[in-house]
């Protein structure tokens, strides 16, 4: 062996990676990127849930009672309603993942050692279950007395509690299952347009299409379309293993599914369109879809509580596609909410397809350079 070309071929592949400005920023950006996230932005330790409430009995023990659930910080005010029904409501649309409900007969209850207040979950997340049974253990007796009648011991199992809609089981596969529909659509979708421009230059394709009439939109919609039916194909697959194996229910519109399912496989196929306007080669392409695939997966409330994030980093997760989807689908499959109840995300998805687009026909140049 000689040192001398050993150390040439050293130098060169030095010379090379400087010269690729993506390796070398995934040598640094990806354990920055970790070490952020995971550090920083993933918190389990549940604060903040919007919750709804609905005081019926507006008295002074009452108000006390929901002053030291909003203490316990666990939730905040996010709506207010009138009667139980209408918090169910709020719980199916989205709006709130929290609702707490005190009777009108609270005093007479509190006096009697009866339940006092039911606290509604959203439990299409089981991390919000969790958080949620915290607030069970807010002391009733810190509430102001009723001076009528001196208070008798709380019952044995709580004078707060807990009903859980939508997966009353706590099953992680029915939460599971939803989310990786979006998952692997985010990562299937993204890569197979992300190395489509560029697989038409290393296979020598491109001078082909400089030759053509083609525009720059018909060639990126024509890029675009063939690949809307293959992750159709998979939205299926998914749908069906999770039904036959997992039981997961579908308790809305099964078309609402789809087309869910379709405004995210759009804005992800855009997305990678965008990339392959950037990369150089299909290992670069494939490099920058893991730069978006990372930060979707984990900061979009499929793995880790997106309430548990700090407000900068929900900023930035609402400009990823994967966060508005698992809204979505969590909310058709598990709440049977319809697409226009969660109008908020559809059009959040559709803006971020149209952007896309629009920046990669921009973009893209028929030419070899």
């Amino acid at each position: 062996m000689s040192w001398r070309r050993l150390w040439a071929i050293v130098v060169k592949e030095l010379r090379q990676l400087a010269r690729d400005r993506i390796t070398l920023a995934m040598i640094v950006g990806i354990p920055v990127i970790q070490l952020v996230l995971f550090g920083y932005a993933i918190n389990t330790n549940l604060r903040g849930l919007d919750a709804g409430i609905a005081d019926q009995a507006d008295t002074a023990g009452s108000r006390a009672l929901v002053m030291d659930m909003l203490a316990t910080g666990v939730i905040a005010p996010a709506a207010h309603a009138d009667t139980p029904e209408e918090l169910v409501e709020m719980l199916r649309q989205g709006r709130i993942s929290i609702g707490v409900a005190i009777p009108p007969d609270f005093e007479r209850r509190r006096h009697d050692g009866r339940q006092v207040a039911q606290v509604m979950v959203d439990g299409s997340d089981n991390v919000v279950q969790s958080a949620a049974a915290q607030l069970a253990q807010v002391p009733v007796d810190s509430a102001a007395p009723d001076t009528r009648a001196p208070l008798v011991s709380t019952p044995a199992d709580g004078p707060i509690g807990i009903v859980s809609f939508y997966n009353p089981q706590r099953r992680s596969a029915v939460n599971i299952v939803p989310g990786l529909i979006g998952v692997i659509l985010t990562m299937t979708m993204v890569l197979f347009t992300g190395i489509a421009i560029v697989r038409e230059r290393e296979r020598g394709n491109m001078e082909l299409l400089i030759a053509t009439p083609l525009s720059s939109a018909e060639l990126m919609v024509g890029k675009v379309l063939p690949y809307i039916g293959i992750g159709l194909v998979q939205t299926t697959v998914i749908l069906a293993l999770g039904r036959g194996l997992f039981a997961v229910p579908i308790q809305g519109s099964l078309l609402d599914v789809y087309l869910a399912a379709g405004l995210l496989i759009l804005a992800n196929l855009t997305m990678g369109l965008l990339i392959s306007t950037r990369a150089q080669s299909q290992f670069q392409a494939m490099q920058m879809t893991f730069f978006v695939f990372l930060p979707s997966i984990l900061l979009s409330g499929f793995m880790f509580p997106f309430a548990g994030m700090p407000g900068p980093v929900r900023w930035l997760a609402e400009a990823l596609p994967l966060t508005h989807f698992m809204r979505l689908i969590r909310g058709i499959m598990l709440r049977g909410a319809g697409l226009a109840e969660l109008w908020r995300e559809v059009a959040a998805l559709g803006a971020f397809t149209a952007v896309m687009m629009a920046a990669a026909i921009l973009r893209f140049r028929k030419r070899l350079d």
